[in-house]
């Protein structure tokens, strides 16, 4: 089993009737319903306003692949906290940031850049290209894939270069983006996916929750450790 934690700040679905409407159990809620039809995840959801914003060192300690949205209180993001999802992915824990959480603490923090980029709130189609079909991310998927509304997001994107680029979303105003982006980080990996602004429902389509499923399964652990260390050892032969 793969053990899953999806996070949300679930501010907007709280104080907003109009994406109540769109996710009336969060966007939390609609990405954990399709990943628990899986018989391979075990899934759980924290928020933000729970205690730890869920995420305590009991929940931490049993979660192999985090999922990630947060867009309005990223400040509000304990920095302690930050530290224990940095450490834990460089241990091995699998991480995946959705939409606007390219700004979130956690992201950042993995990045290690500012990970700002163009935006455009107009609701235009956006056309997801898949540039690397060979990639497990991309398994089950066509071509591309439409997205009638969607915030843009536009380049420069200020990230690292990613270890693999799978997904370039190209939108009606005449922008591209990066779209999807792998990273190693220590003994973990990192997807960057970047469809899902909260206003339009596109955590319900099913292309983009199968890629969702497919990066955590590729960002589960292979190797966990339960700490990091720097150890002084002997030398295996004679000097």
């Amino acid at each position: 089993m793969i053990r899953v934690t999806v996070w949300n700040e679930y501010r907007h679905e709280k104080h907003d009737s109009k994406i109540a409407e769109v996710y009336p159990e969060g966007i939390h809620g609609a990405i954990a319903n399709y990943l628990k039809q899986d018989q391979e995840l075990e899934v759980r959801t924290a928020t933000l306003d729970e205690e730890d914003h869920g995420l305590t060192d009991e929940v931490l300690n049993n979660t192999d692949v985090l999922i990630w949205w947060g867009h309005v209180a990223h400040h509000e993001v304990r920095d302690d906290i930050v530290e224990k999802i940095h450490k834990r992915v460089l241990c091995g824990m699998g991480f995946i940031a959705l939409h606007s959480a390219h700004l979130s603490k956690p992201f950042v923090r993995l990045m290690g850049t500012s990970c700002t980029l163009k935006w455009r709130e107009i609701g235009e189609n956006e056309r997801l290209w898949v540039v690397e079909p060979s990639h497990p991310i991309a398994e089950g998927i066509g071509e591309y894939i439409d997205i009638e509304h969607e915030e843009m997001y536009g380049e420069r994107f200020d990230i690292p270069a990613p270890d693999t680029l799978v997904f370039i979303g190209w939108f009606k105003g005449g922008e591209v983006f990066r779209s999807g982006c792998c990273y190693h980080r220590g003994n973990g990996k990192v997807f960057y996916f970047q469809p899902g602004h909260e206003s339009f429902p596109i955590y319900y389509n099913p292309d983009i929750l199968r890629i969702i499923k497919n990066a955590v399964k590729w960002a589960r652990p292979i190797k966990m450790l339960s700490e990091l260390t720097c150890p002084n050892v002997e030398p295996l032969e004679k000097v």
